[in-house]
């Protein structure tokens, strides 16, 4: 009661301040129903990572426990939260049967809408309210938010999560920023990168002053329980059962994919210098211009506001930190993974246009300015896109793969006995729609693929190649794969030639592939 009644008092907060614009509020609303709008029209293109995720859920449901395959306690999804969320809501729509896909489409929809009403307040909250709505309505159209909303992923719920902690902690709304961040972390484990210095600024704060006599460190009990016994009660239930909270499909990506050293570090740079996607309009010489106009608007933000408020360097650390330490992981990195730090980048490069238009005496600058990102953004979304529903989608949402492997599933199903295993490279919607047990060569919900890899260089035609041993060791029923998984695998080896047949053969030119390839097993190896 305490928890919703701090809510509450917050809204309140937030609304009577923006009454004293009442043209402010109606534009949040406005803006709000853009966001939700925007990812009903192109319809749920789901992504195949969230197909994942949905199996999960639906397993859980259908009795089975919070798994990919029944009887394999293996976590092989980073966001169990989401997870269980949409679990909850398909036990009201069907059950094991519920409509998982669009569960998320209108989930991640709602998710989204919120979010810009709070990256709109994080903007007043700095006293730049026309820099936070144009920051909101960038942020409500972006094909880098509407994407991953409309393709199932847990994205939404995060990036929601992470700028309502922002703003409870710029408010110190300690209760609510506790049970925020919290939720983050289960929502995914690299929330980390934000929640870490929220908390390093709030233990910095708390320390006793050097005059002290008798130096004690003062504790928020109400906050500590309400950050950690989400966490608590989420580890002790996957050490249980999991043996450990920590996702298996995490070093499973580590150990599979192979990657130049500075491929994470050339992604993020050309990333970062395109937030408005100024590179479709401009080509490629726009990255050097944006490596050096948007860190500069960034940077005038920050020094402003923390010049008024030091407080608040968390909220603009974090693209920072972000951008670092995925550049020295140097994972491979999946589109969704670029999504987070662009909402409070956005918010930044507005406010900065909007200080230098005040330094200038120049007010039209960030009108000016935001009429140019809207419609260098606006070039990121197709009227007609050449593959999916025949609807306006931004031009990245490519689920061309997906429809690919939802193919192979229908071959797949006439074929399939109770109990065959099925291995494939990328496993969410062909094991979605055969419902079969899996073998996932990349390790992701399959532990025993990871002592396969590292692969030799020599057997990389791209940035993934599935072991021949694996499958000769395994003999799983069938296999579907991409040529190009296997071009220097299995494909040139004798030994699974004699075990395994060719039975169709999908034309694809996906990364190069010479069609998609379906094998049955003939028989056992002697």
């Amino acid at each position: 009661m305490q928890l919703a009644a701090a809510l509450c008092q917050v809204l309140e907060q937030s609304y009577n301040f923006s009454m004293r614009s009442r043209r402010h509020l109606w534009i949040v609303i406005l803006i709000a129903i853009v966001a939700f709008a925007a990812r009903l029209i192109p319809g749920p293109r789901i992504i195949d990572d969230a197909y994942i995720t949905f199996r999960y859920a639906r397993n859980l449901l259908g009795g089975s426990g919070l798994v990919y395959n029944p009887g394999e306690w293996v976590l092989g999804t980073t966001t169990p939260l989401y997870a269980l969320l949409i679990s909850g809501f398909g036990l009201f729509l069907g059950g094991a049967q519920a409509p998982f896909p669009e569960i998320a489409w209108i989930l991640n929809a709602c998710c989204d809408a919120i979010a810009c009403v709070f990256l709109y307040m994080l903007g007043n909250r700095v006293r730049r309210p026309a820099a936070g709505l144009s920051a909101a309505l960038l942020w409500a159209i972006a094909p880098m938010s509407v994407t991953f909303a409309i393709g199932g992923m847990e994205t939404s719920l995060f990036i929601l999560l992470m700028l309502a902690s922002f703003y409870f902690y710029s408010l110190d709304q300690t209760s609510l920023l506790a049970v925020s961040s919290a939720l983050s972390i289960l929502t995914r484990p690299d929330a980390l990168l934000f929640v870490l210095p929220i908390y390093l600024e709030r233990i910095r704060r708390a320390l006793p002053t050097i005059r002290s006599s008798h130096p004690q460190l003062r504790i928020n009990w109400k906050e500590t329980v309400l950050f950690g016994l989400p966490l608590a009660a989420w580890g002790v239930f996957a050490w249980k059962l999991y043996g450990s909270p920590v996702p298996h499909s995490i070093a499973a990506k580590v150990a599979a994919y192979q990657l130049p050293a500075e491929a994470a570090l050339v992604r993020l740079l050309q990333h970062y210098a395109t937030p408005f996607l100024g590179h479709i309009t401009f080509g490629s010489g726009w990255i050097a211009v944006g490596l050096i106009a948007f860190p500069a608007f960034f940077f005038i933000a920050a020094r402003r506001t923390l010049r008024t408020d030091f407080s608040l360097w968390p909220i603009f650390i974090f693209p920072i930190g972000y951008f670092l330490a995925y550049a020295v992981a140097n994972p491979l990195i999946f589109r969704w993974y670029l999504a987070p730090p662009l909402p409070i980048l956005f918010l930044g490069i507005f406010l900065g246009v909007s200080e230098l238009g005040s330094d200038l005496h120049f007010r039209p600058l960030l009108p000016i300015f935001f009429v140019s990102a809207l419609g260098l953004t606006l070039n990121g979304w197709g009227l007609h896109p050449d593959h999916g529903p025949d609807r306006p989608a931004p031009d990245m949402a490519y689920i061309k793969l997906e429809i690919l492997y939802q193919e192979a599933a229908s071959v797949l199903i006439p074929l399939l006995e109770p109990g065959d295993v099925v291995a494939a490279g990328d496993i969410g919607a062909l094991g979605y729609d055969t419902g079969a047990v899996m073998l996932d060569t990349l390790g992701l919900i399959s532990p025993q693929s990871v002592r396969y890899y590292p692969l030799p260089d020599s057997e990389y035609v791209i940035n993934v190649a599935m072991p021949t041993e694996l499958l000769l060791e395994e003999q799983p029923a069938f296999l579907v794969a991409l040529e190009v998984y296997g071009r220097r695998t299995f494909l040139p080896d004798e030994s699974f030639l004699n075990l395994y047949d060719c039975i169709q053969i999908l034309p694809s030119d996906i990364y190069g592939s010479d069609g998609m390839l379906i094998f049955e097993r003939a028989h056992p190896s002697p």
